[in-house]
Order: C-alpha cells, then structure tokens, then sequence
C-alpha cells in the first residue's frame, strides 16, 4: 500500500509529558559521544546560567519519538515500519532541553511526496515546555520504500 497522501496536514493530539530526567540526559549524552562537561556535570551546567545538566541538541529525539510512534500506529498510514528509513533530521531551538523540564510533542504531517517508487513523509514536532513555552521544533523525513 502506498502512502496516504491524506496525511498531510494531519495533527496529532499532544503527547503526555515527559519529564526529563539527568540520568537520561548523562546517559544520551555518553551514547552520542557529546563530552561537554554541561551535558554531565550539574556545576558545570549551572556555572553556564541552567538549572541542571543541557541535553544534547539530538535529545529532542526522544521526545519526538512518542509523537512518531502515533505517527507509525495510523492504520491506513501506508507506513511500514519494515519498509522505512529515517532520512533526515532538523532542529530549532528556542532554547536548549534541561534535565527538570516537563516536555510535551504534538506532530503534524506537513508532507508527503513520492520518489522513484517511494515516499517521502515530512512530520514537524513542536514540543514545548509545562508552561507551554516553545522549546524546539523537530522535523522528521521518513523514507518509505514501495510495497510489494
């Protein structure tokens, strides 16, 4: 099944928010090789005007993956996550992610274009703050390869 060109413009309700904790940001921190003592070390974060450890700028994925997992589970998606590739990422921060913040995603698909055969599906997340500030947009390309 290709995919649906009906979902463009599709918005998906916010997702629940998700507290972001220090050890998760060492932990995605270590995993991406970012070793800027802010994203560990609390004095160092704080001596750099934050409350506590800033995450990496790639953390923002975390987040926008609860809002891709809606995205995956529309039933009429043509979305096949066997058949699916993530082809390319983009953030625009208004400020970096700190562990302490409560973060909230609500995804809209703003594209979704065919190539050779394939798809490309552009999705946005804006994820904001408990104070429903802006915090970053995150932009998705899925490469979807044709069915069978």
């Amino acid at each position: 099944m290709p995919v649906n060109p009906e979902l463009v413009g599709h918005a998906f309700p916010p997702t629940d928010p998700y507290l972001v904790g220090r050890e998760k940001v060492r932990e995605f921190a270590r995993a991406v090789f970012a070793s800027d003592p802010q994203h560990v070390d609390p004095a160092a974060a704080r001596a750099l005007g934050y409350r506590d450890v800033v995450a990496p700028p790639t953390f923002a994925m975390v987040v926008q993956d609860l809002t891709l997992q809606q995205l995956l589970a529309v039933p009429d998606s043509g979305i096949a996550l066997e058949r699916t590739v993530h082809a390319e990422q983009r953030f625009r921060y208004t400020r970096p992610i700190v562990a302490g913040d409560e973060l909230t995603a609500q995804l809209s698909v703003t594209a979704v274009r065919t190539l050779g055969g394939n798809a490309l599906v552009t999705s946005e997340a804006e994820i904001t703050d408990a104070a429903g500030d802006h915090v970053v947009t995150s932009t998705s390309v899925l490469l979807v390869g044709a069915g069978e």
